[in-house]
């Protein structure tokens, strides 16, 4: 047994051995007790049905010329389909323009295979406005794409494409341009003054951008199958969702800030057998920003991430940095990761302007062929307030880092706020490390065992 010492805290590290070769699978090990609260999680996670019929969008008017205007064709075609009790609202081969949809319960939007949705890159496309959370704040602001506002049993499924065309609105050049931060500094601050909801309106003259895809405070949820791409930012963000499954689904999504999928404050939700390369994290968890995530005080919990694949991006698997109404129970096994442009494998962050929680989050056999930092643990991600977050019960286990790229690479960082408020009971075991630039990290951390590791990292 050997023991180091870290920032005023012992480390323990048992059987210390160095290897580097990464098997087909790590040996299956003893895991917490935890994991088996996984099959309760997913026996609720029951993907919604629809009726046998179909609701084609060329029946409504829609023109697949990728130049005709097919916003009101979706809106009939998913009026008729929710009007008839459910079914399939169809998009065929085509490619189909169109401005904001929005979904009614019972309702599934197939898109075929050859059939592509193209957004429009006007912002007046996606106008009235909604309301809708922005980065963890609740806002009046323009629609997001697809949008559905308290409905049940929703679906978007099938082979074809969903594209946003970001790059060729708007959206980009008021991110890079500074005007988006702007505004999203300003809805902060109408949340941090109680301001009603209702009295934060954005939308034409302003430049919050809208996600791709937001359900909001809805019930049964399944996306599936679709590749969605050139999102204006963040791609899936499940909002206030209860039993939500995602599963083999591809995004591919470089823009500023497109993250893959957020569940935002949402409870039971599968993501299983999907592919993520993006500009920024590939699954975030989050649950509300700053005031006015701690004054919604809903929490994300009982996520389950499954088999997934992650390329480029930010974080692999994240959690944060919105961590205001608390998460917990978050499990994420048999993924993989490989990128030298993935810049963290597994990516917890928050800081004391979010207060919440981050607990009870367990990953297990993961391969991560390339990575820049294996696992990241930061409390000090932005500056300022009082609201100093928990961060505590994360358990790593039987993962393989074979290589890490780049003169800043690292197996592990982590960094509590300070000696009052540490990230706490900590567990890494039963995993492979290669040699990184530089060496392990942490301060104002506390509980931190290392089990059974083996390679060059330690």
């Amino acid at each position: 047994m050997i023991f180091r010492r870290h920032s005023n805290k012992i480390i323990t590290v048992l059987a210390i051995g160095f290897g580097l070769l990464l098997p087909a699978r790590l040996a299956a090990q003893t895991s917490p007790a935890d994991w088996a609260r996984v099959p309760d999680i997913l026996a609720r996670i029951i993907p919604p049905t629809f009726p046998a019929q179909d609701f084609v969008i060329t029946n409504y008017g829609a023109v697949g010329n990728g130049t005709t205007d097919c916003t009101g064709a979706f809106a009939s075609a998913i009026a008729a389909c929710n009007g008839a009790g459910g079914g399939r609202v169809v998009v065929p081969a085509g490619t189909f323009l169109t401005g904001a949809i929005h979904l009614l319960s019972n309702v599934n939007l197939y898109v075929a295979n050859n059939a592509v949705i193209k957004f429009s890159t006007n912002p007046a496309a996606f106008l009235p406005v909604v309301y809708t959370r922005y980065e963890g704040t609740e806002a009046m602001n323009y629609s997001p794409f697809i949008y559905a506002f308290e409905q049940e049993n929703i679906a978007i499924t099938g082979e074809g494409l969903i594209d946003g065309q970001g790059q060729l609105g708007p959206w980009y050049d008021w991110k890079n341009s500074g005007l988006a931060d702007q505004e999203g500094n300003n809805l902060v601050a109408m949340a941090s003054t109680n301001l009603p909801v209702a009295q934060r309106i954005f939308g034409a003259g302003h430049y919050l951008r809208p996600v791709l895809v937001q359900p909001f405070r809805c019930r049964n949820v399944l996306i599936e199958g679709v590749t969605l791409t050139n999102s204006p930012m963040w791609v899936l963000n499940p909002v206030y969702c209860t039993n939500v499954t995602i599963r083999g689904v591809t995004v591919n999504s470089s823009g500023p800030n497109s993250d893959g999928c957020d569940p935002d404050s949402a409870t039971d939700v599968l993501i299983r057998d999907c592919s993520f390369s993006e500009g920024d994290d590939c699954i975030a968890v989050k649950s509300g920003r700053d005031a006015d995530g701690l004054r919604v005080n809903i929490p994300c919990r009982n996520i389950v991430i499954q088999n997934c694949r992650f390329q480029n991006g930010h974080g692999g698997v994240t959690v944060g940095s919105e961590t205001s109404g608390g998460i917990t129970n978050v499990f994420a096994e048999n993924c993989s990761m490989n990128s030298p442009s993935l810049q963290y494998a597994m990516r917890f962050k928050t800081c004391p302007q979010r207060g919440g929680s981050i607990q009870n989050v367990y990953l297990r056999n993961c391969i991560i062929k390339t990575t820049q930092v294996g696992i990241h643990m930061e409390m000090q991600y932005c500056t300022g307030g009082t609201n100093v977050p928990i961060v505590r019960n994360i358990d790593i286990r039987d993962c393989a880092f074979a290589s890490f790229s780049g003169s800043s690479s690292r197996p592990v960082y982590m960094r509590g706020y300070d000696s009052a408020n540490r990230i706490t009971d900590v567990t890494i075991a039963n995993c492979r490390f290669a040699t990184a630039a530089l060496a392990n990290s942490f301060s104002n951390t506390n509980r931190i065992s290392f089990i059974n590791n083996k390679g060059g990292g330690f």
